[in-house]
């Protein structure tokens, strides 16, 4: 019952919120999303420029710029002020009545035969700052799916053997640089998503992209079984697929 009822109220906290911030980009704070995105993509720009000076600088005057417009918001406000509500909610509730704990023994669950599990280390993790990258040398290969803040991500399928299947990478990325090596007898079948950012697809490219959709796929993908479904989403950054 306890459970539900916290899920129950970060389920409306979240319904609230993104109707509060719906109404403060409509009526009381317009230009919100503009000052989102020109910090954002100032942190992309000097993050890419990082040995220079003038991309430090870049970097971190749009880190400061996206904290203050952050902090500036009615929609931050309100979450903060939500959650201090539920923490104080909790510790009254603590205070009333402490929660008991207890030993509690249980036999080992005997685990039904056929349905043995088994932990796999994925390739990747999702990681809020920083690049990811395949090892550069053989590596066991296991489908993709992660989510990340500001980074690169390199792939690179020369150093490992494909399942005679269809694979799949999926990406979701707000800020970096999306890079994916394919070898050349591999289908491929590639989804893209971008508010602002080049695409560099095999033989397709678009450059400055403002809120597109790109589906790009080679000719024999339906027709055979080892293949690559890559599904990538960005807010501010740039695709590349090719041939290696």
């Amino acid at each position: 019952m306890l459970g539900k009822m916290k899920n129950d109220y970060f389920s409306w906290l979240l319904l609230m919120s993104l109707i509060l911030l719906l109404l403060e980009v409509l009526f009381f704070n317009k230009g919100l999303i503009f000052s989102l995105l020109v910090a954002a993509g100032m942190v992309y720009i000097g993050r890419n420029r990082l040995e220079k000076k003038k991309g430090k600088f870049l970097f971190w005057v749009g880190i400061l710029f996206l904290a203050v417009s952050i902090l500036g918001m009615i929609t931050f406000r309100f979450l903060v002020l939500a959650v201090f509500i539920y923490l104080l909610i909790q510790f009254a509730q603590t205070k009333k009545k402490p929660n008991l704990i207890m030993p509690i023994v249980k036999e080992p669950a005997a685990q039904p035969a056929g349905e043995e599990l088994i932990t796999r280390e994925p390739l990747f993790k999702n990681v809020m700052f920083g690049d990811q990258k395949t090892p550069e040398h053989t590596y066991e290969w296991d489908d993709i799916n992660i989510q990340t803040w500001v980074g690169d991500t390199v792939i690179d399928l020369s150093y490992t053997v494909l399942p005679e299947a269809e694979i799949v990478i999926f990406i979701r990325n707000v800020i970096g640089k999306v890079q994916i090596l394919v070898p050349y007898d591999i289908e491929v079948s590639v989804h893209h998503s971008v508010i602002v950012g080049n695409v560099d697809i095999l033989h397709f490219h678009g450059d400055k992209m403002f809120n597109q959709n790109v589906h790009v796929q080679t000719a024999d993908y339906d027709q055979q079984k080892q293949k690559i479904k890559i599904v990538t989403s960005l807010l501010i950054g740039d695709i590349e697929v090719r041939r290696i």
